[in-house]
């Protein structure tokens, strides 16, 4: 019965603090023993879940299963002491000071309350220092519970994953999504960076084709974020969001161009160099390769100080410019002198490399503009899971 009664009570009033705090104020009273105070208070953790399943609806499925969590933590915790009232009274008694000259109604009024805010106490530590090593159960249980379905986009790779419409209505929170869903762009966008250079030199039409196609992914998302920034900034945005939206809409398209330098320069230069049958000798490629090399570093710098808001690493990144534009003219030095030979050969390579050397330059200064768009009062948001 105090179980029932705690559960109602709670669901009702949508708060277990104010049904313990009526509790302990009925023990002053005299009117309910310590046994009966456990189990209105236990019953009152059972109908705090209605609170936390109702404040669940309409939220993102992660917010449902946390919830789910608070429900099996509670009912679990509920469950292993129910049956055990008595003996858990009696240690709560043994733990609270005792009103030993008073008799009757008065020594309960004096006790209980105490007793009842000790077991309180006990219960919530108790269950977490016995559930803390089965967090990963509860987070199997309620990844059952409520599954995260089937992605439908055709492309899951290049599908938004933490943009939602839900938090439009939370600005910050959803700028912080927004700088999540950039995370997963700049990955994009750099691996394709990465593997640029290699599928060019070789001519393999497969990687030039796998170039283009990542690059219709990469575009496919930042689609996805302009068009939520766009919802975004139709809001009523105060200091210092406003500051954030713009960067971010300048990260979002600074990693959109990477992809197209990317599949249109570098892939184009990969069928020229194919289609022309022009070759390069070792010394140039490990110079290309270098300054790629380079360029790819800055670029992950970058990436890694817009993620973590690391204002001092971006301006490392913006002020390597003229080291790196060094590395670049040092590239076209060697260029110059193998095309003094003058054959046909040497003038299609040096026609082609320093081309080659444009479109890292091109990169590097990709780069620059995502360490630009690094506030220096930004820092990472909590990632989900």
């Amino acid at each position: 019965v105090g179980l029932g009664a705690g559960f109602a009570f709670t669901a009702i009033v949508q708060s277990s603090s104010a049904t313990t705090g009526i509790v302990i104020v009925l023990a002053t009273q005299g009117f309910i023993t310590l046994e009966t105070g456990i189990a209105l208070v236990l019953g009152s953790n059972v109908g705090t879940c209605v609170t936390a399943m109702l404040s669940a609806i309409g939220r993102p499925r992660e917010a449902v299963k946390a919830a789910v969590v608070h429900v099996l933590f509670n009912l679990a915790g509920v469950a292993l002491f129910v049956g055990f009232i008595p003996p858990f009274a009696d240690l709560v008694r043994a733990l609270s000071p005792a009103a030993s000259e008073l008799t009757g109604t008065a020594r309960l009024a004096a006790e209980v309350p105490r007793q009842i805010a000790n077991a309180h106490t006990i219960f919530n530590i108790g269950c977490t220092v016995l559930f803390i090593g089965f967090a990963g159960l509860f987070a199997r249980a309620a990844e059952r519970l409520v599954p995260t379905p089937r992605q439908p986009a055709a492309d899951p790779e290049h599908a938004p994953v933490y943009l939602d419409a839900l938090y439009l209505e939370q600005p910050a929170v959803a700028l912080d999504r927004v700088k999540l869903e950039l995370d997963r762009l700049a990955e994009l966008a750099r691996a394709m960076a990465e593997n640029a250079l290699p599928a060019a030199l070789t001519g393999d039409a497969r990687a030039l084709n796998v170039l283009r196609e990542r690059e219709r992914g990469v575009d496919a998302l930042h689609a996805e974020i302009v068009a939520y920034l766009g919802r975004l900034s139709a809001g009523n945005l105060v200091d210092p969001l406003p500051v954030r939206l713009q960067k971010y809409f300048a990260v979002a398209d600074a990693l959109e161009s990477v992809g197209d330098a990317v599949a249109g320069g570098f892939a184009g230069l990969g069928d020229k160099r194919a289609a022309r049958d022009v070759g390069f000798d070792r010394d140039t490629v490990a110079r290309l390769e270098a300054l790629a090399g380079h360029a790819n570093a800055e670029f992950g710098r970058a990436v890694t100080a817009f993620r973590e808001g690391d204002a001092p690493a971006a301006r490392q990144v913006v002020a390597s410019k003229d080291r790196f534009n060094d590395a670049a003219d040092a590239v076209r030095s060697a260029l110059m002198a193998s095309v003094r030979r003058a054959s046909a050969a040497s003038v299609a390579e040096y026609r082609l490399g320093i081309e080659f050397v444009e479109e890292i330059k091109h990169l590097h200064t990709l780069a620059r503009r995502v360490a630009r768009a690094c506030p220096p009062e930004d820092r990472p948001p909590a990632r989900p899971g």
